[in-house]
């Protein structure tokens, strides 16, 4: 099925994610020592540190540090004790926002949080107050160019949901949560590398923003992803440049 033109803000939200890399770093850290704590430390019999362990090569991150946040996990080498946290809130113009957190501390994070939301005219909403507008998936993402008909046949037969072409020709597949491993494997296998693979929560609807409400759109976003303990934003806000 065919998509509005998201390509731009795809590779613009990937860029700045690239200028934070040492705070990707950080946040793997957080994740792979959460994953391996709750799934076991072998990436082969877990997913979740699957994902986390490939995404840390993706950052170029020295396996070292991915070894001892395993082992930390594992319990094998001490350390924080991370928990997992979600607040949900709205942006400019009721625009919905998740922030998945991992602290040590939730006094402190949703102190952060909330003042993130309301300094930048955002406001916080209560558990679940927008996250029914969001669909948990795995989402491989593919650049215009790629062979469309070709994709949608690999990814089919790996077990994919749905493959999603936009108008720039860029190509997005989705698979369920516990399908999203074996998926982006077989695609590989099959020679498609995707630009982007994670495992998010998209929105059912996107509100588009341009101009000052786009600026101030992002300023929020900006504050939330700058916070220490936030692992991952989501929201159904589309900034135009």
């Amino acid at each position: 099925m065919a998509g509005h033109s998201k390509w731009a803000n795809i590779q613009h939200r990937k860029g700045r994610q690239d200028e934070k890399r040492g705070k990707i770093w950080t946040r793997l850290i957080k994740e792979i020592t959460v994953a391996a704590r709750m799934g076991g430390g072998d990436a082969d019999a877990n997913p979740r540190l699957r994902l986390a362990v490939d995404k840390a090569a993706d950052a170029n991150m020295p396996k070292d540090n991915v070894t001892r946040a395993i082992q930390r996990g594992t319990g094998t080498l001490d350390g924080v004790n991370y928990e997992e946290v979600r607040y949900e809130g709205y942006g400019i113009n009721g625009a919905a926002i998740i922030v998945d957190c991992m602290t040590d501390n939730r006094i402190r994070t949703v102190a952060e949080v909330r003042h993130a939301f309301s300094k930048f005219g955002g406001n916080m909403g209560t558990e679940g107050s927008v996250s029914f507008m969001f669909k948990h998936c795995g989402q491989l993402l593919y650049a215009p160019g790629t062979n469309e008909d070709a994709v949608m046949e690999a990814a089919l037969e790996a077990g994919a949901e749905d493959v999603i072409t936009d108008d720039e020709g860029g190509i997005e597949v989705l698979t369920p949560p516990h399908d999203f491993a074996a998926v982006k494997s077989a695609m590989e296998q099959a020679g498609f590398k995707a630009e982007m693979a994670e495992i998010i929560m998209k929105p059912a609807t996107e509100t588009v923003f341009t101009g000052d409400d786009a600026i101030k759109m992002q300023k929020l976003l900006d504050a939330l992803e700058n916070l220490d303990d936030v692992q991952e934003i989501y929201s159904n806000a589309v900034i135009e440049e």
